[in-house]
Formats: C-alpha cells, sequence, structure tokens
C-alpha cells in the first residue's frame, strides 16, 4: 500500500485512535486480515466471524511490528477504532485507489473469471506494473485487500468481481471504481441464488453500467456471442469493445484447433493486426478467456504481436484450475477441483477428449472424476443429467461419480445416453474414488478432476500424485 500515517487513515475511515502515542506513524506494510499475515509496518483488519474475533489477535499482531489494528472496539494496543471495519475498508481502498491514478480493470461472468484475470494480469505485466486479484478473492472483503495491495508503482489493477445477488457489483464498482469494464458471460452459476439467467445478467450489468462515458476513456468490453451480454451495450455510455467468434466481434480468433495435448492455437484478430497465438493452457474454452484479455490489452495500447507472444507465454496462475501433471507411470491426472458450473463442467469434458485423443492411439483411457455442482436450485437435475449425457458423447472411457444425489444423477444421465453399464460407476465419496482409481488406471491414462469447491475433490487428485504405478512416491 501506499505509505499513510495512523491520523491519514482514520480521518479517511472516519475512525478514532486509541492507545496511538504518536499518530504520524505511517503503514509502510500489508493491509491485512489475517495475524499470520501482519509484519513491520502493517495495518491489521479485525473482523468479527462466526468462530473467530480478530480483536483477540490485536496484541500478538502489535509485537509481529503491525502499526495498528483497525477495529469495532478499543484492544489495548495502538488501533482505529471504527463502526463498521468492512465499509472503513472499502473506504480505506477507495481512497488509495483514487491517489494512486493506476488504470483500473474490472470483470464479471457466470465462468472464467479467475483464468481470464489471470490471463489479463499476465499479458499487461508486459507494459507496466500490474497488480491483480491473487485466486478469486472477489467478494466485498477481497476486493479492497487487493486493492490496497498497489503501490505508487502500480499502472495497473486487474480486479475480478463476484455477485451472489443484485446489487453486490454495483458495491464494489463504488470501492473500485473502473475505467475499463469486461463482462464474459451469463450462465449457469448460483442461478439458485439469482433465480434465472435474467436476473444474473442484471446482476452481472452493474459493471458497465459504472463506467464513465466514452469521452471519459470508460470502455465495455463485451462478449458478441453471448446475447445476454451483448444486450448489455444498451447498459453504458462507455465506448463498447465486442470479442468472440461473431461476425460483428471487434477482437477474434481464425483457424482454432487443439494440439496434440490439448492446448488451443489459433491467429489472434485485433483491430491493430493480427498474430499467431500457441497457449499453454489446456482446453479450447480457454480461446474465448484469450480473446477477452487481448481485447483489454488492445485497449490499453499493446500491438497484436505483442499481445500474441504474451498469451502464448502465460500459464496458470491459480491452483486446481486445469492444472495438468503427468506422473512418472504416464498416468495424467488433470485438478480442475477448484470449482464447477455447468459451463465450465462442459469445457472442462471438452478438454478431456481432446486431450484424451493423442493418448488412446497409445491405449490410453479418459477418466471424468466428477461431482456435485453447486448453487442451480431448480435446474440441478437437468444440468448434472446433461453433463453425465455429454460425457458419453464426447466417448469419455469411465465416468466415476462422486459423492450423494447429485452425483447419482450424473451417473445416470450417462447411463440414459449410452446404456455405459460398467463404464460409469457412482462411489460414495472421495476415499471410494481413489482406491477405485489406484486400482485400474495405468500409463497412457488422462483423468480429469472437478466438482464444486464444497465436495472437496481437489483430495482425489492430490491422492493421485502421490502414488504411481507400482505405489510410490511420484517425483513432483
Amino acid at each position: 500500500m501506499i505509505a499513510l500515517s495512523l491520523a491519514e487513515i482514520a480521518e479517511v475511515v472516519g475512525g478514532q485512535t486509541h492507545d496511538i502515542p504518536d499518530p504520524s506513524v505511517l503503514v509502510t506494510g500489508e493491509v491485512v486480515r489475517d495475524s499470520r499475515e501482519a509484519g513491520p509496518g502493517s495495518l491489521f483488519v479485525a473482523f468479527v466471524g462466526e468462530r473467530v474475533d480478530g480483536h483477540d489477535f490485536a496484541a500478538q499482531v502489535v509485537e509481529s511490528g503491525a502499526a495498528a489494528v483497525l477495529a469495532s472496539r478499543p484492544v489495548g494496543v495502538p488501533a482505529i477504532v471504527v463502526e463498521d471495519v468492512q465499509a472503513a475498508l472499502g473506504a480505506l481502498a477507495r481512497h488509495v485507489v483514487a491517489r494512486l491514478g493506476a488504470t483500473l480493470v474490472a470483470l464479471t461472468g457466470s465462468a472464467g473469471k479467475t483464468s481470464t484475470k489471470d490471463l489479463i494480469a499476465q499479458v499487461l505485466r508486459h507494459k507496466a506494473p500490474t497488480v491483480f486479484t491473487p485466486g478469486s478473492l472477489n467478494n466485498e472483503i477481497g476486493l479492497p485487500l487487493t486493492a490496497l495491495t498497489a503501490t505508487e508503482e502500480t499502472k495497473f489493477l486487474v480486479l475480478e468481481m463476484g455477485a451472489r445477488g443484485i446489487g453486490h457489483i454495483r458495491y464494489l464498482t463504488g470501492l473500485t471504481p473502473p475505467r475499463i469494464g469486461l463482462v464474459l458471460n451469463v450462465g449457469s452459476a448460483h442461478i439458485g441464488e439469482f433465480g434465472g439467467r435474467e436476473q444474473i445478467a442484471q446482476a452481472k450489468g452493474e459493471l458497465v453500467e459504472s463506467l464513465p462515458p466514452a469521452e471519459e476513456g470508460g470502455v465495455a468490453i463485451l462478449n458478441a456471442d453471448d446475447p445476454y451480454v451483448r444486450a448489455m451495450s444498451s447498459r453504458t455510455k462507455a465506448k463498447v469493445l465486442l470479442f468472440g467468434e461473431s461476425g460483428e466481434a471487434d477482437v477474434s480468433a481464425e483457424n482454432v484447433r487443439l494440439t496434440d495435448s490439448g492446448q488451443p492455437s489459433f491467429r489472434l484478430h485485433t483491430p491493430s493486426g493480427a498474430s499467431d497465438v500457441t497457449m499453454r493452457l489446456y482446453g479450447e474454452h480457454h480461446v474465448s478467456n484469450a480473446l477477452a484479455a487481448a481485447a483489454v490489452a488492445h485497449e490499453l495500447g499493446m500491438s497484436a504481436d505483442e499481445i500474441a507472444r504474451a498469451l502464448s507465454e502465460a500459464g496458470s496462475l491459480s491452483r486446481w484450475r486445469m492444472e495438468v501433471t503427468e506422473r512418472p507411470d504416464g498416468v495424467t491426472v488433470v485438478n480442475d477441483a477448484y470449482n464447477a458450473n455447468p459451463e465450465s463442467m462442459k469445457a472442462a469434458l471438452r478438454a478431456l477428449a481432446a486431450m484424451g485423443e493423442a493418448s488412446r492411439a497409445k491405449g490410453g483411457r479418459t477418466w471424468a472424476v466428477l461431482g456435485k455442482m453447486a448453487e442451480l436450485g431448480d435446474e440441478a437435475l437437468a444440468e448434472h443429467d446433461a453433463v453425465g449425457r455429454l460425457a458419453v458423447r464426447l466417448n469419455v472411457s469411465k465416468l466415476v461419480a462422486v459423492g450423494g444425489r447429485e452425483a447419482a444423477w450424473l451417473q445416470l444421465g450417462a447411463y440414459n445416453e449410452g446404456s455405459w453399464g460398467e463404464e460409469s460407476v457412482h462411489v460414495s465419496d472421495a476415499q471410494a474414488a481413489v482406491d477405485l482409481l489406484r486400482s485400474e488406471l495405468r500409463p497412457g491414462d488422462v483423468v480429469l478432476v472437478k466438482a464444486s469447491r464444497s465436495v472437496g475433490l481437489e483430495s482425489v487428485a492430490q491422492a493421485l500424485l502421490e502414488t504411481g504405478a507400482e505405489g510410490e512416491v511420484a517425483a513432483r
């Protein structure tokens, strides 16, 4: 964070100083909410959670060198006391962002937000210092904490914005007002909470409504292939730039193909020229993510050649998202277990099918180890059934459905589509899946592991990576 005195921070957040001998002391370190991350010059934000009260760690963080605590009550050590800690954190972020003058890029969407955010950040780093959301810390706490990591050297601030209801993105854009806003798609993620795609579109479109008008530099980057997103052009006064396969798209891809290992290759077209891209990521769905990142980079002055080079070098920065690892025995594990919704599940299955083409020629098989997709409401049965059926259509060798009712729906969809019989199986939990796979995997097999975060299927991928074909610990 840019250096601010405790007196300045208290004024910005409307707080009172307590037990602070010298209000001119500067906060020169990070703003943190985890006491274990507190260090010299930091500001510790004391949230009261369901199980842990951050105020209980106030003395500990000051002993670790923290300059003060942002708290809702006096804690006996240097503190800035406010009525609402979350609101104060947001006010501090808003103040720092305004002081910085960096270009703020915000993005949202039902699927692909984190992967696209990581791509944008890696591309923009080629041009200037860039700060971006770590992982998927995209809510009312994670977003301001990310913004507060920016310094005077920061030129680009790339922030992922999530929403679980109407008004959430409007609130986030009030904390960190973007100049460039990107909407990827409107899908089924959280449809049970929103009530329908129209409501999801209403919420996601709050991003483009927050942008400054075109004459002030505002740019809305929209997916031309998603009708819900394309329609958002009428909700903004910003300049509109389209990406996708549509003939209307300003940024598009030509000659899209997948390499033998399942990595996308295409010719990128932007208003400033065209250049070839071969990505390090896996799955054709990353082409759309790459086009979105290219549109942002184009608006910020990068040439087609510069963008293509950066996209070709970019890797995966966030864990458990299409992490591809080949074991010493030749089994490939694709850990995509961070989260799942119908769109991302189908994209992952298509990526698995593409990766399996090369392995199948050598006698290898494809395995889809899938679990529940959460928060689908009344659509849950139909969406799980559809994913099971797609696994059959893509000729996945074996589906392993893990968990309870929703997993049973996955298997039933596969069975009804292809009468698979022994080619699909429903197991009770992650350990049962691990036991099955350990006994049946052979060199050349490719295993995809994916489910909503609450299922915890990353444990399956981790267990598979710990063990080689003869039960020996893998080198990774």
